[in-house]
């Protein structure tokens, strides 16, 4: 009776998900003094398939009416997913963006400021004079972004920021379930040689300084199981307690009736 007891609380402990699987930047003896000074957040740099909203003003609004990409009465379009594939400047294989009037402008590998310095040139040499006065801002139309695995709304998400973090991806598909594994996130990254597969562990608070903590256009997520999902034994110790007893209710009513 004592060995069944033990078997049944090892198979408990060995089933049932810690909490240290579950708390996300925890600090241990190898971790970062000051994680703050220290993220990883350098400068994204545009690549094919990046959509791009560009807006340009003048002291005079009909110099600048051919360039809107709505209506033609505000440089501003519809924040949706639907305005932002219709109304951007889809950067093509060859990192060109057509804009009116000054026909191709390749972008590929700027980041947004010089993308933004060189569409004001392109501009200026081509159409405008000094004295228009012009302004131009150039954002990615958002961060579109596919969450897939353990969490609670697997999909793709379009987020409307500068930039975001991982853990801002996750919170927006419903977080990483219970069964989820936050030490092994798979990030696939496009690059212009192509897709590259990387891993981040999120309980790790030097996940801070990975350079995959901070998302890029087009990233996509996924979220491994953790073995105890497949074992099917619960993800705590009374779960698991009650599954093993039912198994054991099972195997005793089974043995019974063979008896009989």
């Amino acid at each position: 009776m004592r060995i069944f007891i033990v078997f049944v609380l090892m198979l408990c402990l060995q089933s049932c998900i810690s909490v240290k699987d579950m708390v996300y930047l925890q600090k241990t003896d190898n971790s970062i003094v000051n994680p703050v000074n220290q993220i990883n957040d350098k400068a994204y740099r545009l690549q094919s398939n990046d959509i791009l909203m560009i807006n340009i003003k003048a002291v005079n609004p009909e110099l600048v009416a051919i360039f809107q990409q709505n209506d033609g009465s505000s440089g501003v379009a519809t924040q949706s997913e639907q305005g932002v594939y219709f109304n951007g400047f889809p950067v093509d294989q060859q990192g060109n963006i057509r804009i009116p009037i000054v026909g191709n402008v390749n972008v590929i590998g700027l980041t947004l400021d010089e993308a933004r310095l060189k569409i004001e040139k392109e501009l200026l040499d081509k159409y405008f004079t000094e004295r228009a006065n012009i302004f131009v801002t150039v954002k990615l139309a958002g961060l579109r972004i596919t969450v897939n695995g353990e969490v609670g709304s697997p999909g793709t998400v379009v987020l409307f920021q500068e930039k975001a973090n991982i853990l801002e991806a996750l919170a927006n598909a419903g977080d990483i379930a219970t069964t989820g594994d936050r030490k092994n996130v798979i990030v696939m990254r496009q690059y212009p040689t192509g897709m590259e597969l990387h891993t981040i562990d999120l309980t790790d608070i030097n996940a801070l300084q990975s350079p995959y903590f901070y998302l890029q256009p087009n990233d996509y997520i996924y979220v491994k199981p953790l073995p105890q999902k497949s074992w099917g034994t619960g993800k705590t110790g009374i779960e698991s307690l009650t599954s093993i007893f039912t198994v054991l209710t099972l195997l005793t009513t089974v043995f019974i009736l063979a008896r009989n």
